[in-house]
């Protein structure tokens, strides 16, 4: 940056090297004219006049004299006033322009009336009033008189009438919170001074206009000559943004040694730039166009930014928020520790026989209680399965058709101290009858847990285990490059000072240090704490349930849904990922890097889906590759449709087609429990299928709970298919966020309500965890859908959608947003983790399959 910042400085030292050359020569003139004044030489005369301020010349000019008028006026180092210069032309046709050079003692200006402003494709647009205010070097001295010298000259043979005017601007130094309301044009840009008032480090500058159109841009430059005031150099120097209604700044005293900078307000010559029409092309090349009335009024306002103390409030205000759950979670684990401490009081040994059991706790050797009946799904107040059944490997099921063996704890508890080196997967599916019996086990009409988890659990948890290291990797080869390129952005934002790159509220972005919203980046911070501590309490039940297994606990071995917690350990993993690259989508967010906010919330709910089928499919759930595969390719037609997506009709109907047919697939996978080929004969199945079963006789679906739910999900997906080919909306990214999250929530919504009508309970924690969680995704998503910003329009048009901070003058609705979303994702999670612990104490060949 300093080499640049060197070719800079060089760059305008022989800028301000050859001004000061002219200006010597002028003055060499200047001082023969006051002698003579006038100077004829050939045919070619200079008349120079002592002119006023506030007087209005009317003069003719042609290429045989030359105009110079002298003016001075007085400025003091506590005072600065502006002086501007107006001129107009008042002939329709002009032959050769009138060239206008204004020499002051640093600085020297030049145009030319009519003036040639540029558009896009060399567009050219006329404009023969011109109104320039003229830099106001500082001075040392506590008073001083200034001269500075108008020429007007030309190469027209013909004369040519101007008008000319020297005013001053009264209202040229801004006051602190006072608004000042002022006019500009393409060629009457508009600059004013403002100086930092002791004891105020930042301010924010803004300006407003209430009509949209004409586009402007708003600049903030240091105090130097020239100043760039133009359509065509505004961009040159200082900090820039394109703006219609709104424009705000926030300008730093560390980035002004002076202590002071302008605000230059320049409105453009087309509106494209600002999501306007554009003009039509001109028919030859060199053709003037009419740029028509482009006036706009505008107002400008500079406030003072927050203090330090704002950052520290905000600071311990996000912190506190986050470290409240980690509190609220030791709370409700020592409670916990303590109820199980007095359940272990009445904890049965694992190695006393039923009728022992019974007889301890005045049970009949049936298993029930004289008073009453032992009802199903019920349990004793210990927590232990009193069933006098032998326990049973399902596998071998005579009610299902697989006849059960009987083995004993002891058994179990030796195949798992096997080690887990020497057992893969594929060896439960090397035995020859096993393609047979999948099929008689999956194809049954009612299922139970038994059914869907007779592979060896080591084997699944190896299996599981490995969606938290493929996240894990995954998270690191992604996000060191993404935060590289992040940091690269904010370089370019700070060198160029360009603001259009980055789609902030400029309203409530605080800077800090080189980034420039702070409070976007922090408010990211729940993500992070919040999936640590989702890992940290899977961690806790996953150490509780290992030293169960140990004890050779019942419970543990053979009731409630088997625990895996690989799939837990992937979900905060994510949603600590999360929280990162949604940080590095706030330090410059843009189209460009949407998809670092989005690609975890894709991994998220496909997470989530995968473990909500896994709870009762832990044999048939999908391997972490094949998961990752998937959610790869989703992010995959995320980063087209962001790309090529935008009203490319070609490209809605690919992934519509995709879309649907993924759609069916999976549901033929889901309905008929893996059972099934997809290969040549396909075609041919599906028609005998449909004829035996719709034609030939009309019999209904044998699995009615999943077809139920996989009706219901196509009619969703088809749905949402529609709406993106008929609609096509242009943040695709979105929208495909929106069908991940509609497929998640009508399977979750299925899975509580299949779970009620199997006479299941949820017992008091998780049924917290789901009306806490469904308050805060409502008040998320209202912060979420006030939209503050936008990439989908131009920079100055999303601008049109900031709004101040509302939270302790530090935070927005976005950053809100962030607080509640962090807060509804980590109380899913918890529902997913304890929704089922009711189940804990009943034997799996009683859980049902949904």
């Amino acid at each position: 940056m300093e080499p640049s910042r060197s070719r800079w400085k060089s760059r305008h030292k022989r800028s301000w090297v050859r001004a000061g050359t002219a200006a010597v020569f002028w003055m060499c003139a200047t001082q023969l004219v006051c002698c003579t004044g006038t100077i004829e030489g050939g045919s070619k005369s200079i008349v120079q006049k002592d002119a006023e301020f506030d007087v209005t010349y009317n003069d003719t000019v042609t290429s045989e004299n030359q105009t110079i008028y002298a003016f001075n006026h007085t400025i003091s180092r506590n005072k600065t006033e502006g002086v501007r210069v107006s001129v107009d032309v008042l002939q329709q046709q002009v032959e050769s322009p009138i060239l206008f050079v204004i020499r002051q003692k640093q600085a020297v200006m030049s145009f030319q009336v009519p003036l040639i402003l540029r558009g896009l494709y060399q567009r050219k647009y006329p404009y023969k009033h011109i109104a320039r205010t003229l830099c106001q070097p500082p001075t040392r001295a506590a008073s001083e008189t200034q001269y500075f010298f108008v020429d007007v000259s030309t190469l027209s043979g013909q004369g040519t009438n101007y008008l000319l005017r020297v005013s001053r601007v009264e209202s040229f130094t801004l006051q602190t919170d006072k608004k000042f309301t002022f006019t500009a044009s393409p060629s009457q840009p508009q600059f004013f001074k403002y100086v930092f008032p002791d004891g105020v480090d930042t301010v924010i500058v803004k300006v407003n206009a209430d009509m949209n159109f004409p586009c402007s841009v708003m600049s903030v430059q240091d105090i130097q000559c020239p100043v760039y005031d133009l359509d065509n150099n505004v961009a040159f120097i200082g900090m820039y943004q394109t703006m219609t209604k709104k424009g705000a700044i926030t300008v730093q005293r560390k980035d002004f040694p002076s202590n002071s900078f302008y605000v230059v307000v320049v409105v453009k010559t087309e509106d494209e730039a600002c999501g306007g029409p554009l003009r039509f092309y001109p028919l030859r090349p060199d053709e003037l166009i009419d740029a028509g009335n482009r006036t706009k009024v505008l107002d400008v306002v500079v406030s003072p930014a927050i203090t330090s103390e704002k950052y520290v409030i905000g600071m311990l205000f996000c912190l506190g928020i986050f470290l409240s759950f980690y509190l609220l979670t030791l709370l409700v684990t020592c409670i916990e520790n303590k109820r199980m401490k007095r359940t272990e009081m009445f904890q049965v040994p694992a190695d006393m026989s039923p009728a022992e059991t019974a007889s301890l706790l005045g049970k009949n050797s049936d298993g029930k209680t004289p008073a009453s009946p032992y009802e199903y799904g019920s349990f004793a107040d210990n927590g232990s399965t009193l069933s006098s059944e032998a326990i049973t490997d399902s596998a071998t099921s005579t009610d299902n058709n697989y006849g059960y063996m009987e083995r004993s704890l002891d058994s179990v508890a030796r195949s798992r101290q096997e080690s887990l080196s020497s057992v893969e997967e594929d060896d439960y599916d090397t035995l020859d009858d096993i393609d047979s019996d999948k099929n008689i086990v999956r194809t049954k009409k009612y299922l139970c847990v038994s059914d869907l988890a007779r592979k060896d659990k080591r084997i699944l948890s190896k299996k599981y285990q490995i969606y938290f290291w493929n996240i894990a990797t995954i998270a690191v080869f992604y996000a060191l490059p993404v935060i590289q390129l992040v940091i690269t952005y904010q370089t370019v934002v700070n060198v160029t000072g360009n603001q259009d790159i980055c789609y902030y509220n400029f309203l409530c972005a605080h800077p800090l240090g080189a980034l420039s919203a702070f409070n976007n980046i922090l408010s990211n911070l729940g993500y992070v704490m919040l999936g640590l501590l989702f890992l940290l309490i899977v961690l806790k039940r996953d150490i509780v349930h290992k030293r169960a297994l140990v004890r050779n606990e019942l419970n543990a071995l053979e009731c409630g849904i088997p625990k895996h917690f690989g799939v837990y350990y992937a979900m905060g993993t994510a949603l600590m990922m999360e929280g990162l690259l949604s940080a590095c989508y706030h330090v410059c967010p843009n189209y460009t890097n949407f998809q670092f906010d989005t690609s975890f919330m894709y991994m998220i709910a496909g997470l989530c889906m995968l473990k909500l089928y896994q709870k009762r499919h832990p044999d048939i759930n999908a391997s972490a590759y094949t998961a990752y595969a998937c959610l790869a390719a989703v992010i995959f037609f995320s980063v087209l449709g962001v790309v090529f997506g935008k009203g490319n009709a070609v490209f809605w109907i690919v992934f519509s087609v995709i879309h649907i047919l993924a759609t069916l697939l999976l549901s033929t996978q889901l309905y008929y429990m893996g059972r099934w080929r997809l290969d040549t004969g396909v075609l041919r199945r599906i028609v005998y299928v449909i004829y035996t079963d719709c034609i030939r006789q009309c019999s209904g679906p044998m699995y009615i709970d999943r077809m139920v739910l996989l009706v219901m999900g196509n009619i969703v997906n088809w749905s949402l298919a529609s709406y993106g080919l008929i609609e096509t909306p242009n943040d695709f990214a979105s929208y495909l966020l929106a069908i991940a999250i509609c497929n998640l929530l009508l399977y979750f919504a299925f899975y509580i309500i299949m779970k009620l009508r199997s006479g299941e309970r949820i017992k008091c924690l998780p049924l917290v965890c789901i009306l806490f969680t469904a308050v805060v995704w409502g008040f998320a998503l209202y912060f979420f859908f006030q939209g503050l910003s936008t990439w989908q329009k131009t920079p100055a048009e999303s601008r049109e959608h900031n709004r101040d901070c509302i939270l302790l003058s530090f935070f927005d609705d976005h950053d809100i947003w962030h607080f509640l979303s962090s807060i509804a994702m980590f109380g899913s999670f918890l529902v997913l983790l304890t929704m089922d612990d009711d189940l804990d104490t009943v034997q799996r060949d009683k859980i049902f399959v949904f």
